[in-house]
């Protein structure tokens, strides 16, 4: 089974800022407990724009919502991409990754909520739900061809509907209220873009410019501004030629590298620079830390393998090619690395309580490494290579 060409670069790209992610994660955490802690936090804090027009924001509000909503373009363009041309575009492939990926989304939130229902952390239901692409597909690249390409295929896939499940859950639980006047600006604009597309409109600048004041608008309105990429990315003109490359493909090629290398490590810069004070450790196990943990390592293993395991005995869909469930535990194991949507999730869940999200981080940081371990070794140890 041949890996199609953007599978390929996706993996490439995933394998190497993956261990630029690492790096900027041992970056944050060293500067997080030297001398320059509070000078760097300091300047997360600063504030820089323009005031006149509501948009002078710290640094940390520029990376988690500007930033990063040039990630979820990206995330949205191949949610289209691959629903349209891809692996998500036949039912019949389709559906393993896609009832798997609810499991996976499912089972992780039901065990945080079976620790924190009635406790203040409660809002955090959805940290454990995500599925950290780059890190994920980074591991199962390095075991080269000891893992077929179906597997990989297969994940990737998860991964993608896992982002999708996750980009919902933001835009429904975690928006402020809504500002009217704004959200209906925001429709506007998508119709505007949505008239652009239908009308074979294909110069990129046109979906783009809007897009910036997509993006204004919605950071407005009280739903999230990240949401802004992907309903950008969702309009952006596609086809199905493999002579022509189409415009959603020219800016999914121009964003895989500043996304990968410069987007994710900054916000791995900026929010994993925790300061381990021996109070955290001292309250540290509790609701909140045992059900990202739980939900991360043995949740997201526990649905993806149950979901599949049902919708294989009901003929609903059929195990990727070369792989069994030995596989498919591995594979589980990958799936729970939440890392940077998780911390997305919690920074969304606990605005303004940094004890808390301290909690969440090392909580998801202990629960994504015990995950890609596990995982690393249950898939190296098949015997036999594939080509």
């Amino acid at each position: 089974m041949e890996l199609s060409k953007y599978f390929q670069q996706f993996i490439h790209n995933s394998k190497s800022s993956g261990i630029v992610l690492i790096l900027f994660v041992l970056i944050s955490l060293l500067i997080a407990n030297s001398s320059l802690s509070t000078d760097f936090q300091n300047f997360l804090d600063s504030k820089f724009g323009f005031r006149s027009i509501h948009l002078d924001y710290s640094v940390s509000v520029w990376i988690n919502d500007g930033l990063m909503a040039v990630f979820f373009l990206l995330v949205g363009l191949e949610i289209k991409r691959e629903l349209l041309e891809g692996e998500l575009s036949d039912i019949k492939k389709a559906s393993l990754p896609i009832i798997a990926a609810v499991g996976g989304m499912l089972i992780p939130a039901l065990i945080y909520f079976s620790f924190n229902y009635d406790t203040d952390y409660k809002n955090g239901w959805a940290i454990p739900m995500a599925t950290d692409i780059a890190f994920s597909l980074a591991i199962i690249s390095l075991l080269g061809k000891s893992v077929p390409n179906s597997l990989k295929i297969f994940l990737s896939a998860l991964a993608i509907v896992d982002d999708l499940g996750a980009i919902l859950v933001i835009a429904i639980f975690y928006t402020d209220q809504i500002d009217w006047l704004s959200l209906g600006i925001c429709s506007a604009i998508t119709i505007l873009l949505i008239i652009l597309n239908k009308s074979g409109v294909k110069n990129l600048i046109f979906y783009l410019i809007p897009g910036l004041f997509l993006w204004y608008f919605m950071h407005h309105s009280g739903i999230h501004a990240t949401i802004a990429g992907v309903i950008l990315a969702f309009t952006i003109p596609t086809n199905i030629s493999e002579t022509e490359i189409s415009p959603l493909e020219k800016l999914e090629e121009k964003l895989h590298i500043p996304v990968s290398f410069i987007i994710m490590p900054l916000f791995a810069l900026a929010n994993t620079n925790i300061t381990f004070q021996k109070e955290i450790f001292e309250g540290f196990i509790n609701p909140l830390s045992l059900g990202i943990i739980g939900g991360l390592f043995v949740g997201k293993v526990v649905g993806i393998n149950l979901f599949s395991w049902i919708s294989i005995k009901l003929r609903w869909a059929e195990l990727p090619a070369f792989s069994g469930w030995r596989e498919m535990m591995g594979v589980g194991f990958l799936a729970g690395i939440g890392f940077t949507m998780s911390i997305f999730v919690s920074l969304l869940a606990f605005p303004d309580e940094i004890e808390i999200q301290n909690i969440s981080k090392i909580s998801i940081l202990i629960g994504s490494v015990l995950s890609g371990i596990v995982g690393y070794f249950v898939l190296r140890t098949k015997e036999k290579p594939f080509n």
